[in-house]
């Protein structure tokens, strides 16, 4: 399974293709995470369970090292490249028997329709592909916050951390064991940063 750069979600219909902002490529999140995923592994977790990002030099990868990054931390791919045939299929499925159902087109909109979903599919293997290596990334990061009792990340504004660590507050709140996180902006020495909160209390002193 490959990984690249596509762009938003893909509206089709019988006039051509147009893109969906709101719902855009998770390939834009897949290298962050793995440098989020970098930090924990390479960063001290302090006596109170914080990571601070804010000084942290991070490795960014091109696409060819993002791959090979994935494969490391997501081992059965081939079970994702699967998954995402299976979705493509199921996506397309969908698409098509709605415009085939529609009563309203003529046979030409009906054909041309088909066609432009037809052109698209490549694309949405592509889309999906991606959708799937950063939830994969999304889970693998969930477990390494709650293995190393993580209370609190703080992070800089920059590099969609920020928008990773959102996506994150959701993974948890379905996790083993479920967390209910946090994400917050504060500023320290006239620098705004981001804080992700686990929201687990803090050990008292003395006590286990």
């Amino acid at each position: 399974m490959k990984i690249k750069y596509v762009g938003a979600k893909p509206i089709v219909s019988q006039h051509g293709v147009s893109f969906d902002q709101t719902k855009e490529d998770s390939y834009t999140y897949i290298a962050p995470t793995i440098e989020l995923l970098d930090a924990l592994e390479n960063l001290r977790v302090d006596k109170n369970g914080i990571v601070d990002l804010n000084e942290w030099n991070a490795k960014h990868y091109n696409e060819g090292a993002l791959l090979d990054q994935l494969n490391r931390y997501c081992m059965d791919l081939d079970a994702l490249a699967s998954e995402k045939e299976e979705k493509t299929n199921v996506l397309i499925d969908g698409l098509k028997k709605k415009v085939i159902e529609n009563s309203r087109l003529t046979e030409d909109e009906r054909k041309a329709w088909l066609g432009n979903i037809a052109m698209m599919r490549s694309y949405y293997l592509q889309y999906i592909a991606n959708e799937l290596a950063y939830r994969c990334l999304l889970h693998i990061l969930a477990d390494k916050v709650t293995s190393t009792h993580i209370r609190e990340i703080h992070f800089p504004l920059y590099h969609n951390y920020g928008m990773v660590l959102s996506h994150l507050v959701h993974i948890l709140t379905d996790h083993k064991p479920a967390i209910d996180a946090s994400l917050t902006f504060e500023e320290k020495a006239d620098k705004v940063y981001g804080k992700f909160d686990t929201n687990i209390p803090k050990p008292i002193e003395g006590k286990i």
